[in-house]
């Protein structure tokens, strides 16, 4: 009787022992730092890893630009009249009117 009753509390012992084991890898992986956080994450570093890509090609097509800059004199003459909206003599700008906008969609009346 008493080897018996030892060994069903060993037995239950285990289980306890798997239930807690299940639970806490359960509140693990579902809580707060858990597979959603993980989840976000992944999400946040492809979303920074884009912004830094977009970035690099934006630095790079500055360091273009002022390569030429710094190459052409035609360059440099065309970027101090685009900025300071000088003509030469004898040169017409042309303001064109915007297009016509996308109208807006109508929101139904309540």
């Amino acid at each position: 009787m008493d080897a018996f009753l030892k060994r069903g509390l060993r037995r239950g012992g285990y289980v306890a022992g798997v239930a807690l084991l299940a639970a806490y890898g359960w509140i693990a992986l579902r809580g707060p730092q858990g597979i959603p956080a993980l989840l976000e994450k992944h999400r946040e570093i492809r979303e920074l890893e884009e912004q830094n890509a977009a970035t690099a090609r934006e630095n790079e097509r500055r360091r273009d630009h002022i390569r030429r800059l710094k190459d052409s004199q035609s360059e440099q003459d065309m970027e101090i009249r685009k900025q300071l909206k000088l003509l030469r003599p004898g040169e017409t700008t042309f303001i064109l009117p915007d297009g016509p906008k996308e109208a807006a969609p109508e929101k139904p009346q309540q």
